[in-house]
């Protein structure tokens, strides 16, 4: 196996926690003889001060020819000006776009010996293991006019959410294929009542279900969802949502497990790789923390994750992503902790110290 890794570790903690992943590739690299060529580039704030571009030009071409892109953070208080032209998030957004990368998936599994971190009931996380597909091209987030309009005295700010059909169509069918390899229940979440683009959501998801009859579709309201997801996470096994909506639903998924520092994702679209398999961009949930960067405490295990979901799809190496996914639980059940899951008489590790240790267990 010979693989090309481009890297845009980005800002923040980005740079940290990417480069304990590249470790731990490495590691599976050595273990089997492969050979993984690790790309650095640019994206986001400091992008823009080196380049005057959230995502330049070279960081594009080296991402598109690529075998996968790992991605650690963008943006952070330095690049927060509403009245900016360029902003960090701009780079995250035109790389998906230029990638045509229009899946997110997001595995939400809780772990048992980390339920003290959760703000639920530990009864509530038994059994909590869901994936969330979040369609990432369309919606409020690129739908056109987006501007402000003087209008007498008064300003009108305008966001516009749109999509066509076929964005729909690709991510409802991406979507009943991962539930046909979990428990076949998809849950597709929608504001049906109020907005057109639901309504069209929601009929092509009860068209798009004829095809698959193996998998039972829930269709639920964004807002029923969202309770849900507090009061009964363990009923969900997929759910499939657009742009906005899954964005909020993921951030909120994610204190389930007790930190957005444990969870991974990966981003696909319609384009694959020398390989044949998924051209993926793979990152962390979680974002900068410029607070804690710098200081060898951010949790890197999301993106170890990461690491690990890029073997499965983008490299077909499903034993070697069980391995790091199994040392790391290994780790957490074993006692390791780093500061944003602390636990009374566990010493806390850095950044790094965990690293070494999932390491170890590999």
């Amino acid at each position: 196996m010979q693989a090309i890794i481009v890297v845009v570790a980005g800002d923040g903690v980005g740079p940290e926690v990417t480069n304990e992943a590249i470790r731990v590739l490495k590691t599976i690299e050595r273990k089997f003889s492969y050979s993984f060529t690790f790309s650095h580039h640019l994206i986001g704030g400091i992008a823009i001060d080196t380049t005057g571009k959230a995502l330049p030009d070279d960081t594009l071409q080296a991402a598109q020819s690529a075998d996968a892109v790992l991605l650690g953070a963008v943006g952070g208080p330095k690049w927060d000006n509403t009245q900016a032209k360029t902003r960090p998030e701009d780079g995250l957004l035109a790389i998906r776009k230029a990638m045509k990368l229009y899946a997110n998936l997001r595995p939400v599994r809780a772990i048992p010996v980390l339920a003290y971190c959760s703000p639920l009931r530990p009864e509530l996380l038994e059994g909590v293991d869901f994936m969330v597909v979040r369609e990432l091209t369309g919606g409020l987030y690129f739908g056109t006019p987006k501007e402000r309009r003087q209008e007498g005295t008064a300003v009108l700010g305008i966001d516009t959410m749109a999509y066509y059909d076929y964005e729909i169509k690709r991510i409802m069918k991406l979507a009943f294929e991962v539930a046909q390899g979990r428990r076949k229940q998809l849950a597709s979440v929608d504001k049906a009542n109020v907005l057109e683009t639901s309504r069209m959501w929601r009929e092509i998801a009860i068209e798009t279900a004829k095809g698959f009859p193996d998998v039972t579709l829930s269709n639920v309201l964004v807002d029923t969802a969202a309770m849900r997801l507090v009061m009964a996470p363990k009923q969900f096994d997929v759910l499939v949502t657009e742009n906005t909506f899954g964005d909020i639903l993921t951030d909120e998924a994610a204190v389930l497990t007790g930190s957005m520092g444990l969870l991974p994702s990966a981003s696909f679209g319609e384009e694959a790789n020398r390989h044949g398999k998924q051209l993926g961009l793979y990152e962390p949930i979680h974002g900068s923390a410029p607070d804690i960067a710098g200081k060898d405490i951010a949790n890197p295990i999301g993106t170890i994750l990461s690491a690990a979901m890029l073997l499965r799809y983008s490299l077909g190496l499903e034993n070697e992503a069980h391995l790091i996914e199994t040392a790391v639980e290994q780790a957490l059940n074993e006692g390791c902790r780093t500061a944003d899951i602390k636990q009374d008489g566990l010493k806390i590790l850095s950044t790094v110290e965990i690293t070494d240790e999932i390491i170890k267990r590999l």
